[in-house]
């Protein structure tokens, strides 16, 4: 049984904020067919630049163990560029535009839309910053789609899958390793059963909620209560600190002008700085004032005032209350989110033979 949470308001309050339950993550994400055969395929299934068109971005480009399995850059670059992480360019001449949206890290991914009290079911994970594909298998196929991601201009969208099929099935060790035939669904199962051990649960707030309450330290202790009162669980609640659900905070993207956008894990935000959906705030402290001038915005726009110059607020904002002291001590409690304790190993070699993402 997870240990729960749930940090009433301040005395005066007549009820508790709905939906702020908070608790540990659960100690696996595995699934019962996780073989060890199939997660060691997944490993080199990620770091193998043969899943791109282009054959020289893997999964692991934008999701690497050095930056918390994210990037640490604002927006990722696909084809076309050279280097990892935050100094990675785009090639000399080349066409092709950051995307507009950041990379979220992979690590517990796998939990992806669990909720406090209610059965866990992975294959309706919701994934990417709108919830538009559901599971570790469904997300997996999309960078391979996607032109600036992963395809480039080698082939069509509808080409890119079956194309990278094929070329998994004229390497030998692919096909050894595979046992039977090579197929899209095949390679999402090994990749997805790989990502569930990617996992960091054992973070002091987890152990913290497991029963050693020596794990907190008294400031993280009213960090988590002030956080708790200023309204922040109202959407970042449940295992993940996270309802997994769109909400308009007066951002849109530049794209595709969308203002709603899945509320993000708080775990290990340490490791996968910058945030928000387009990596513009670089510290917590941003993030924190971000919200803190927001409230004022909504206060204004949600009682009638002024809406003109803004995207639509979430009628949730009205209930946040964060006062400018509450920023040192949710500081601390995010702080009690973070785990170093996961798994950081890149493969020597890929059965490909093309360089590894290192």
């Amino acid at each position: 049984m997870l240990t729960t949470l749930v940090v009433i308001l301040a005395a005066a309050a007549a009820e508790p904020l709905p939906n702020t339950q908070i608790e540990a993550l659960p100690l696996t994400a595995a699934q019962p067919d996780d073989t060890p055969a199939k997660i060691a395929l997944g490993r080199l299934l990620f770091f193998d630049p043969i899943l791109s068109a282009t054959r020289d971005v893997s999964c692991a480009t934008c999701h690497h163990p050095q930056h918390g399995w994210a990037d640490g850059r604002p927006t990722p670059l696909g084809v076309h560029a050279s280097g990892t992480g935050p100094s990675r360019k785009l090639v000399q001449g080349a066409a092709f535009l950051p995307l507009t949206r950041n990379t979220p890290t992979i690590l517990n991914a796998a939990f992806n839309g669990i909720e406090s009290g209610k059965p866990f079911d992975p294959s309706k994970s919701p994934m990417f910053w709108d919830n538009r594909a559901q599971s570790l298998e469904a997300q997996a196929l999309a960078p391979i789609r996607q032109r600036e991601e992963m395809r480039g201009d080698v082939c069509s969208e509808a080409e890119a899958v079956p194309a990278m099929v094929e070329r998994l099935k004229s390497i030998p060790e692919y096909v050894k390793l595979f046992h039977t035939e090579i197929t899209a669904e095949k390679v999402t199962q090994a990749i997805a059963a790989y990502e569930r051990t990617l996992i960091a649960a054992d973070s002091p707030f987890d152990r913290f909620m497991r029963g050693d309450k020596t794990a907190l330290t008294a400031e993280q202790q009213k960090g988590m209560a002030a956080f708790q009162k200023a309204g922040c669980a109202l959407c970042h609640n449940g295992p993940m600190l996270s309802d997994f659900k769109l909400h308009a905070i007066g951002l849109t993207d530049s794209a595709t002008n969308r203002t709603e956008f899945r509320t993000p894990s708080l775990r290990n935000l340490k490791h996968t700085a910058p945030y928000m959906h387009h990596g513009g705030s670089t510290t917590l402290d941003e993030v924190l004032l971000f919200y803190d001038r927001l409230m004022d915005h909504a206060a204004e726009t949600l009682e009638g005032g002024d809406t003109g110059t803004l995207p639509p607020l979430d009628p949730l904002l009205r209930q946040m209350n964060m006062l400018p002291e509450d920023h040192s001590p949710i500081k601390a409690f995010l702080e009690s989110l973070n785990s170093d304790d996961y798994d950081k190993s890149v493969p020597e070699r890929v059965p490909s033979g093309l360089p590894v993402t290192r």
